[in-house]
């Protein structure tokens, strides 16, 4: 079997694949178009790692600014796993982000970032519309009130966890940067524009 890809270095930063599944279908995510490749890292996954192949993969968390868990899937999906690594590269001294679609909650039906806090660093939320109507065109979102769970996610993880980002892709068709900030402010956290296969 092929080595897969579970920790991939970009800059100062280790990204961490630990799931192939997602709640959104992005028209704009590689993956969605076929391709496995970030940067000159191929995120095909023959199998969902575990707890202790990730940590092997990580080594030495503290030689990074952070770990983040984002690879070609949503890392909430397999939280139970998540909040296990996270709490181990807490332990050793490292600091972790998770880049989210912010549906938490929706999938596991019950407020999750109480499990998030003092474990994880930083949340990073894709907010990628100023609108449901924009939201739904580019993520095509597989749960019902997704752009509305985005949101209250946002809105829960405020002032729990130490640092929260919406972030919005410039040069997505109808998506209005501005509005996506005031969006962001509105739910009292920070806001960052991302371009778009700009990775790291």
């Amino acid at each position: 079997m092929p080595t897969q890809t579970i920790a991939y270095p970009i800059g100062e930063r280790l990204y961490l694949s630990i799931t192939d599944r997602c709640t959104l279908v992005c028209e704009f995510c590689p993956k969605t178009q076929g391709v496995m490749q970030v940067h000159e890292y191929d995120l095909s996954m023959g199998h969902r790692p575990e707890r202790d192949e990730i940590i092997a993969a990580i080594g030495d968390p503290t030689k990074y600014q952070e770990v983040v868990f984002c690879g070609y899937g949503e890392p909430t999906l397999r939280l139970k796993l998540l909040l296990q690594v996270a709490g181990w590269i807490r332990q050793q001294g490292g600091k972790s982000r998770v880049n989210t679609d912010g549906l938490a909650n929706l999938v596991h039906k019950r407020n999750v970032v109480p499990d998030l806090m003092g474990v994880v660093d930083a949340l990073s939320v894709s907010m990628n519309g100023q609108n449901e109507r924009v939201y739904n065109q580019h993520c095509q979102p597989q749960l019902e009130g997704s752009f509305e769970a985005m949101l209250s996610f946002l809105r829960a993880a405020s002032g729990k966890i130490p640092s929260v980002t919406a972030t919005a892709i410039e040069g997505l068709e109808g998506v209005d940067i501005a509005a996506c900030r005031a969006l962001a402010e509105q739910c009292n956290v920070a806001f960052r524009v991302r371009h778009l296969d700009v990775v790291g």
